[in-house]
């Protein structure tokens, strides 16, 4: 049984953004002031990347815990419509898996961080990133 009544479920579902997330800005501001300059959610890349730096063919993914997956096989299942969401989350994990192995076979580098990761740990994400930059 859910805590919400319809309207507010609906509400707060509407709320949950596909960009523009907090990540997404934060991560976006650290690597403009030094001097990166990117597409973001580029609709000509296959998956359409958070971030992407086209002619060193780097893509870069930000994913939500819940909605990619993360520790899924572990982690406490919604108790609310279950069967819903374990669809969704494992639909969403496959797509991940199979976007990530098309840009592979394209010849793109692919980074793919946690939010939360984003969030605690900015410093060492940006680090990577520019390793990766660099090394291509």
């Amino acid at each position: 049984m859910d805590v919400h009544n319809p309207q507010q479920r609906s509400k707060n579902m509407r709320a949950i953004k596909s960009s523009g997330t907090k990540p997404e800005l934060l991560m976006a501001k650290s690597l403009w002031s030094r001097g990166y300059r990117y597409r973001k959610n580029n609709k000509s890349v296959f998956g359409k990347p958070d971030f992407t730096f086209k002619k060193l063919k780097v893509a870069i993914f930000i994913d939500s815990e819940f909605f990619h997956g993360k520790d899924f096989a572990t982690k406490k299942k919604p108790a609310t419509n279950s069967e819903f969401w374990e669809k969704k989350i494992l639909r969403n994990m496959e797509r991940d898996q199979q976007v990530n192995e098309k840009l592979t076979d394209e010849g793109w580098k692919i980074l793919r961080f946690w939010s939360r990761e984003v969030i605690t740990n900015l410093e060492k994400v940006i680090l990577a990133i520019e390793t990766m930059l660099k090394a291509n």
